[in-house]
């Protein structure tokens, strides 16, 4: 007979194998997106988002992971870097321009301009 409640769940394991809840580990993440896989990728740039690894997720997007691009993309959007979202259009994801384009059109309707003049 079979313990209906094993314990505790002991996390990934450390051959890079999923862990006991079908979880796989970052390693065996990052594996499959270098062989292509775009859900593995789509799972570590969610990873790297929730725990602020801003430098994996632009590697990610370097890589081509679109899902990076968006988190990235929310994250700059939010903070109004508008050099970060040059960099994400720059990389190929095509949003970051135009929320890029939104706020600089915002931004000549609704107040001072860059010099602290008056907009128009």
């Amino acid at each position: 007979m079979t313990n209906p409640n094993p314990g505790p769940n002991p996390g990934p394991s450390p051959s890079g194998n999923p862990s006991p809840s079908g979880n796989p580990d970052r390693e065996t993440l990052r594996a499959l997106a270098d062989e292509g896989n775009e859900t593995a990728a789509d799972r570590l740039a969610d990873l790297a988002d929730a725990s602020g690894d801003l430098a994996e997720l632009s590697e990610l997007l370097d890589e081509g992971s679109m899902h990076a691009g968006f988190l990235l993309t929310r994250r700059a959007v939010a903070s109004g870097d508008l050099r970060e979202l040059q960099r994400i259009s720059d990389a190929g994801y095509e949003e970051a321009g135009q929320r890029l384009d939104q706020l600089l059109e915002a931004s000549t309707t609704d107040g001072p301009t860059t010099d602290g003049r008056p907009g128009p």
